[in-house]
């Protein structure tokens, strides 16, 4: 078996100022032919998982590069169709394979490409023609378009928010593909537009026993994946929301019933799937009147991981008017404030103006007296098997508040965020995260409760209030029966 594999990720917000270029590519991962290193990265699952077939089964692999940058803005065109030819070159290459295995995130928007993942695959099925199986793995805040689904002969989204589920999706997609590329199985698919943008967070229910209940689907009447497409509702392009996904072996009609079966069953779901949002001092109010451990408070509105700064200051600046104590904060994307923070040394005590520089939406800078209480270059944090570099950080006491102050823009994921900089969680009765749920893997099981707040930011719970210029409709929660 002679299988190219190669990775292409980014989660384009539209809406964002930050162009993403090259450079942000290069930031987190951007490598070329077999550098990708021996950890598992997020997009590049099915390359991960192939070079351990090599090992098992004797696949004969070829490697592609890869390239995935943090979530902004567009990717700049250029860059965007340089990095796409690389990958096509290096298939043209590897000619001939017996199938194809890529690694993309699904919601990447390039200037003059609003479907950068159709693209992509279009051009791929022209290189390897029509009977050569091609896999993809996509992130599930993904835009399922017509466009990728008739280009691949299998899709599968991972199945978790947060996404700890990666190795175990591209392992499925290896079988299957590998499956059809010696004539075992006939793959189809099978796609259902629940017409509406909506959180799924997995974490907790009703989400939670959905998945369970699909992944109990599988494997019986010739199933053989079922993915929930979430969608990603700071992509403004015309096929943006969520789709239900069946493949199955063959059985195209029975999997177009099952598709629309279960994609009903989510949409009638719709109002439970997202966590319930709380204003800034009423979820302030509720942690500090706990007092048997850690309640952590995410700030969703300002999550990097959706294309946000990192840096608003909302939540921070009520927590030092109310007088909280015992408490953190992280992480705070300011390049400029950290190499203020190394100039000073730790246990520096001094004035520093901090976050509150991307956009108005980022709230006005703080302006205190902080205690410089650690410094650590090339920090990082972990997000289940991947390590994930934060850049030079720095931790600084801001009246009884842990504040953590990175340099390259990303989300908490790992509570090591903060003990890598010798912040003891155990120690802090309220935990504020930038980010919307992938924090929950590691942070929920240490925490007395998890709130979600609805602060100011960037990134709105209600998407009605994103200017669209895109969006197809009728679809909810724009239309209250887009069904008619």
């Amino acid at each position: 078996m002679r299988c190219f594999t190669a990775s292409f990720g980014a989660e384009t917000n539209t809406f964002s100022p930050m162009l993403t270029s090259r450079e942000g590519y290069r930031e987190r991962l951007h490598v070329g032919p077999g550098e990708h290193p021996e950890q598992p990265t997020l997009y590049a699952a099915p390359l991960w998982v192939a070079r351990q077939r090599k090992k098992t089964h004797g696949w004969d692999v070829v490697e592609g590069s890869c390239f995935a940058a943090n979530p902004a803005g567009n990717t700049v065109k250029a860059d965007y169709e340089a990095m796409r030819d690389t990958i096509l070159d290096e298939l043209r290459a590897a000619l001939p394979v017996d199938f194809v295995l890529l690694g993309l995130h699904g919601a990447q928007v390039a200037d003059g490409y609003d479907d950068c993942e159709g693209d992509l695959l279009a051009r791929v099925r022209t290189i390897v023609g029509p009977t050569v199986p091609v896999g993809v793995e996509l992130d599930p805040h993904c835009h399922l378009t017509q466009k990728r689904v008739a280009a691949a002969d299998v899709i599968i989204c991972y199945k978790e928010f947060p996404h700890t589920d990666s190795i175990e999706r591209a392992e499925e997609l290896a079988d299957i593909v590998s499956a059809q590329a010696a004539g075992k199985v006939k793959p189809v698919m099978s796609v259902f537009d629940m017409r509406m943008l909506n959180g799924f967070p997995t974490s907790r229910q009703p989400m939670r026993g959905f998945v369970d209940k699909i992944m109990g689907l599988e494997g019986k009447d010739g199933v053989l994946s079922i993915s929930v497409a979430h969608g990603f509702a700071f992509g403004d392009v015309p096929e943006v929301g969520a789709r239900m996904l069946v493949v199955t072996d063959d059985r195209k009609e029975f999997g177009d019933a099952l598709a629309e079966k279960l994609g009903r069953e989510l949409w009638d779901l719709r109002h439970e799937l997202k966590p319930p949002g709380l204003p800034i001092d009423a979820a302030l109010d509720r942690a500090v009147s706990r007092n048997q451990g850690t309640v952590v408070v995410a700030d969703g509105a300002d999550n990097p991981g959706g294309g946000a700064g990192g840096d608003s200051t909302f939540i921070l600046r009520r927590m030092i008017e109310r007088g909280i104590t015992e408490a953190a904060l992280g992480p705070i994307w300011d390049p400029i404030a950290v190499r203020m923070c190394f100039n000073a040394g730790e246990g520096t005590r001094f004035n520093l103006r901090f976050g509150g520089k991307v956009a108005v939406t980022s709230g006005q800078p703080i302006d205190a007296t902080v205690t410089v209480t650690k410094l650590v270059r090339n920090a990082t944090q972990t997000f289940g098997r991947e390590v994930r570099a934060v850049g030079d950080a720095a931790a600084i006491d801001v009246d009884g508040i842990a504040v953590v102050l990175i340099t390259n823009r990303i989300q908490a994921l790992g509570t090591d965020l903060f003990t890598n900089l010798g912040i003891d969680l155990a120690q802090r009765r309220v935990v504020v995260v930038k980010s919307t749920n992938h924090f929950f893997a590691a942070f929920g099981p240490m925490a007395e409760e998890v709130l979600y707040t609805d602060a100011p930011g960037p990134l709105p719970r209600d998407v009605r209030t994103l200017p669209y210029t895109k969006l197809t409709r009728p679809k909810w929660p724009f239309d209250e029966n887009p069904w008619g």
